[in-house]
């Protein structure tokens, strides 16, 4: 598999999940649980664990990626050394892909993150289930960064599975 399609994977998974670079890179093959559609998050800021969404179209992404690439070591997205894939490593690639698109804005992993929160309020989701998914601790660290109005009555979903393009 090629570096690109492995970043591929890692920036749909920041894009489904909301989840934080860091991680995302620190991801273990363990804490996808399929059967439960979650994944764990150990760990995360602040040192508190979590479980995010694991949409149908993320676990195929997923299983895919590790079919072609049978991770070895305990983490999903690992360096050449076998510890977790360095998040630096990662921004850079997120960059360069965004040059190579003719991007002007700055694309960075947490602009995937501040889109998952956006589009799930814009769907209607709830601002505490979508606190929850990015294990903030206050309220008013999610409302701060997603400033958009919200309709009620929507299920949360997956942002990844709005997507036209196929993967």
């Amino acid at each position: 598999m090629s570096d690109s399609a492995l970043f591929r994977v890692l920036f749909a998974l920041l894009y489904a999940t909301g989840l934080r670079i860091s991680e995302a890179c620190a991801l273990q093959t363990t804490d996808i649980e399929a059967a439960r559609a979650v994944i764990r998050v150990r760990r995360g800021k602040g040192g508190a664990d979590r479980e995010v969404l694991l949409s149908p179209r993320l676990l195929r992404l997923l299983r895919d990626y590790c079919s072609w690439e049978r991770p070895t070591g305990p983490f999903v997205f690992g360096s050449r050394r076998n510890g977790p894939l360095h998040h630096q490593v990662a921004r850079c690639a997120l960059r360069r892909a965004a040059a190579h698109a003719g991007l002007r804005r700055k694309v960075t992993p947490h602009l995937l993150r501040h889109t998952f929160a956006t589009l799930l309020l814009e769907s209607g989701a709830d601002i505490r289930d979508v606190q929850l998914l990015l294990g903030h601790a206050s309220i008013r660290s999610t409302a701060r960064y997603t400033h958009v109005a919200r309709t009620l009555g929507a299920r949360v979903a997956s942002p990844l599975d709005t997507l036209l393009v196929p993967l």
